[in-house]
C-alpha cells in the first residue's frame, strides 16, 4: 500500500507576527516544518512527501531539508500557489500513489497512531478526518458583532489535519471546487461539495496548528513535555 503526504506550505503567517513565516519558526532546535515532516518520514505507511512552498524559495527549502538531513529522496518540494487550495492542488500534481494525506506544515504534533487510524478509515471510506470535540459555546456573530445565534454544541467538531482520501476523488474535487469557484478552508470541503460521505476520526486537542505567537509558547511546552518521556495529559510513557 502506498501513501504519500501533501503538505502545503507556502503561507506567510501574518497573525504569527515578525519577518519568517511560522513554518520556519524555530521549535526547540529545529524548524516547524522539518519537525512536522519527520513525523510523516518515519511513519511505515508513508512513502514520500511533497512540499509546496512560496513559488521562488524551492531551493532555499531544499537546502534546509538537506541542513536536517531529510532524505530528499523521498521529498518533492514543488511551488504552492496565491491560496491554500492552489498549493495543494499542486501538490496533487507530483503524485500517483493512490492514497494522499494532507496536512497543515504547522501542526507539528500529530502522531504515529493518528496517522495510522486516518489510513485505515480512508481504505473503507474514501474521506477520512481529524477531528476533536469542540469544548467552548459556539455562537454565530453578524458584522455588527451581536450574537445571531448558538449551535449546538454536541454536534460541533474542530477539524484538524492531516485528512486522508482516495487520491483521484481529492483530484476530481479540487477540479470540480476550482470550476464552481468554491473558496475551501480545507479539502473535506470540497468533497463534501460532490456529495461525498467524510468519515471522522477522533483527534486529540495537543495537535494544535501554531497561528498566533502563543501557540508557539505552547508548542515548545508540549514539545518540551514529549521529549521527557510524557504524553500530552502530563502521564508518563
Amino acid at each position: 500500500m502506498k501513501v504519500s503526504v501533501v503538505i502545503p506550505a507556502a503561507g506567510q503567517g501574518r497573525r504569527m507576527g515578525g519577518s519568517v513565516a511560522k513554518q520556519f519558526l524555530d521549535l526547540c532546535g529545529e524548524p516547524v516544518l522539518i519537525r512536522t515532516l519527520r513525523v510523516f518520514l518515519d511513519h511505515p505507511l508513508i512513502s514520500r512527501a511533497v512540499l509546496a512552498v512560496s513559488p521562488g524559495t524551492e531551493e532555499e527549502v531544499r537546502c534546509l531539508l538537506d541542513r536536517f538531513r531529510v532524505p530528499a529522496e523521498r521529498v518533492t518540494v514543488t511551488a504552492g500557489g496565491k491560496e491554500r487550495q492552489d498549493s495543494v492542488r499542486n501538490g496533487l500534481d507530483q503524485l500517483e500513489e493512490e492514497w494522499v494525506l494532507v496536512h497543515d506544515a504547522v501542526r507539528p504534533f500529530v502522531t504515529r497512531d493518528q496517522i495510522t487510524s486516518l489510513v485505515e478509515q480512508v481504505q473503507i471510506h474514501d474521506a477520512a478526518v481529524l477531528a476533536v470535540p469542540v469544548k467552548d459555546t459556539i455562537k454565530e456573530v453578524t458584522s455588527s458583532k451581536t450574537v445571531a445565534g448558538t449551535l449546538e454544541r454536541s454536534r460541533l467538531w474542530a477539524v484538524q489535519t492531516p485528512q486522508a482520501f482516495r487520491r483521484t476523488l481529492l483530484v476530481q474535487a479540487h477540479r470540480e471546487g476550482k470550476k464552481r469557484g468554491i473558496a475551501a478552508t480545507d479539502d473535506a470541503m470540497l468533497v463534501e461539495a460532490m456529495g461525498v460521505e467524510v468519515r471522522v476520526v477522533e483527534g486529540d486537542y495537543s495537535n494544535l496548528k501554531l497561528t498566533t505567537p502563543e501557540d508557539l509558547v505552547l508548542a515548545e511546552a508540549i514539545w518540551k513535555m514529549r521529549s521527557h518521556g510524557y504524553d500530552q495529559s502530563g502521564t508518563r510513557v
